[in-house]
């Protein structure tokens, strides 16, 4: 993929999360999509366990998304029923592509709980840069919906495991801007004794 590193490090460098919002097709076809999650699952893993699932929510599902969603906020929130809940239609239907990472840690093994939770978030980057390195944008989103057990039950979550975010794919119909980013100083340090 790669032709040098200085291909590596401009990649690198460029990746941007878009707003998933404003994304519009092309997504990755079928088989661009199996290379992406291909590229992603090559991270670490330590014991092997690939503690970690990934769902794919295809076009003609959106509108069950939508559904699951409304049903699981009203729920959890009574009185919401008759709401304005626009706002999870459009969560459900933004992006041409849409993914769900799971973590799924094995409670019986001797890699502690985070150690497996940390390979599925570095799935979650790899989800990025796979999408970023076949010319497409990508964003992982959480908030409500990636904390809601019903929601997460509906995808397969067990006892223990967690929605990671939702990773939306898709062409930038615009440039992307670049974000403040830490500065080097505040967030690197020498250890001394």
């Amino acid at each position: 993929m790669f032709n040098d590193t200085s291909s590596l490090r401009a990649h690198l460098a460029t990746r941007r999360s878009g707003k998933a919002r404003d994304m519009i097709a092309p997504g990755p076809d079928a088989q661009k999509l199996r290379d992406i999650i291909a590229l992603a699952l090559r991270t670490p893993d330590h014991g092997k366990l690939a503690p970690w699932r990934i769902v794919t929510i295809a076009a003609d599902q959106r509108e069950a998304f939508a559904a699951l969603l409304k049903a699981a906020w009203i729920k959890e929130n009574p009185g919401a029923a008759g709401l304005d809940l626009s706002p999870l239609d459009q969560f459900a239907h933004q992006a041409p592509t849409l993914l769900v990472l799971l973590s799924t840690p094995m409670s019986d093994s001797k890699i502690p709980a985070w150690e497996q939770q940390m390979s599925a978030g570095a799935v979650g980057m790899n989800l990025l840069h796979a999408a970023h390195a076949h010319g497409f944008v990508g964003s992982w989103l959480t908030g409500w919906a990636a904390y809601s057990p019903d929601v997460a039950a509906a995808f397969g979550a067990g006892e223990g495991d967690t929605i990671v975010g939702y990773f939306f794919i898709g062409t930038a119909a615009r440039d992307l801007d670049e974000r403040p980013r830490p500065e080097y100083n505040d967030v690197v340090r020498e250890w001394e004794i």
